[in-house]
C-alpha cells in the first residue's frame, strides 16, 4: 500500500507520521508556493501541483493524476480542501484508488444540508428544531419570529461545508445580513 496525502501543513504532517508509524509509504503534494514547507520533507515521496494557493490542492486532476503517477493505492483528503467533495470520492474510485473517507454517495447526501436534516429525521434520529428545505429571507424572519424570546438560531445554508454558510443569529435585526453572508458563501 502507498498512499497520497492530498493536502498540506500540519494536518499533512500528522498523516505522515501515522502512515510512517504503520509502514505505510506517503506521498506528499505540493503547490507552487509550498514547496519548502514542512509537510512536503515529512513524506517519503513529493509530487509537485501547477498552480499556487488552495487552487491547486482543489484540482481533482491533478490529485488523481499525482496518485496514478506516483503508484498510490489510496488518497487521504485530511480535512477541509476535497474531504467532504464527493465529486473527488467519485473520481478516485473510477481510477481505482481507494478514497480514505466516506463513501461518495455519503458525501453527496450529507453535502446537501436538507437531504441530510430529512434523511436523519426519516431514521428517527432527534434533531434540533428546523426547517426541512431551503427557505427565503421571509420564511427564515417567521421561524425565527416563532422561537422563544432571547432564543438564538442557526442559520446554515443548503450548500455549505466545513463552516462555510453558517451564521449564529442572536436578534431579528441581524438576521437579514447573516441570511445574505451565508448565501454568498455557499
Amino acid at each position: 500500500m502507498k498512499l497520497l496525502i492530498a493536502n498540506r501543513g500540519e494536518i499533512a504532517i500528522r498523516l505522515a507520521r501515522a502512515a510512517a508509524d504503520l509502514d505505510i509509504p506517503t506521498v506528499a503534494v505540493f503547490a507552487e508556493d509550498d514547496a519548502r514547507s514542512l509537510h512536503v520533507s515529512q513524506a517519503d515521496e513529493a509530487f509537485a501541483l501547477s498552480g499556487s494557493g488552495a487552487k491547486a490542492y482543489l484540482d481533482i486532476a491533478q490529485l488523481i493524476a499525482a496518485a496514478r503517477e506516483t503508484g498510490c493505492d489510496a488518497v487521504h483528503p485530511g480535512y477541509g480542501f476535497v474531504s467532504e467533495n464527493s465529486a473527488f470520492a467519485e473520481q478516485c474510485e473510477a481510477a481505482g484508488v481507494t478514497f480514505v473517507g466516506p463513501r461518495p454517495e455519503t458525501l453527496a447526501l450529507f453535502g446537501d444540508k436538507v437531504r441530510a436534516r430529512g434523511f436523519a429525521e426519516a431514521e428517527g434520529v432527534p434533531v434540533v428544531r428546523g426547517v426541512s428545505r431551503a427557505i427565503d429571507l421571509d420564511a427564515a424572519l417567521a421561524f425565527f419570529d416563532a422561537l422563544p424570546s432571547g432564543t438564538p438560531a442557526m442559520l446554515k445554508a443548503v450548500g455549505g461545508g466545513g463552516g462555510r454558510g453558517m451564521r449564529v443569529v442572536r436578534d431579528r435585526d441581524s438576521l437579514s445580513d447573516a441570511f445574505d453572508r451565508a448565501q454568498s458563501e455557499a
